[in-house]
């Protein structure tokens, strides 16, 4: 009897190395067309944007580089963070004292 070992019940994506087959492929064909461009004319932007483009959908975890870039862009930039102090309620502790609660959603009236 044959043992087959299939990738999270066949719900993961292809890949190879470091990035998702699709990725990967765009990659290598946007890298021959570059080096082309880069042997005729000398223009190395295209070989530039390459390389950042491989740099960005690195995978890792099904989680890209660009995915966490989007994310912490959302987290410091665009959504708005709210702080709330207030007094600490501890019981049978003597030492109360002020501590930041982080609240992540701030519920709006529209």
């Amino acid at each position: 009897m044959k043992t087959h070992i299939y990738p999270q019940n066949l719900r993961a994506s292809a890949r190879l190395w470091l990035w998702s087959l699709k990725d990967f492929t765009i990659m290598i064909v946007a890298a021959l067309i570059s080096v082309l461009i880069l042997t005729n004319t000398g223009f190395f932007v295209p070989a530039a944007a390459v390389c950042l483009f491989g740099f960005i959908s690195i995978r890792l975890e099904d989680t890209t580089v660009l995915d966490f870039l989007r994310y912490a862009v959302k987290f410091f930039i665009t959504t708005q963070q709210y702080f709330e102090w207030r007094q600490a309620i501890t019981a049978g502790n003597p030492r109360t004292g002020i501590i930041p609660r982080y609240i992540t959603e701030v519920n709006q009236a529209i």
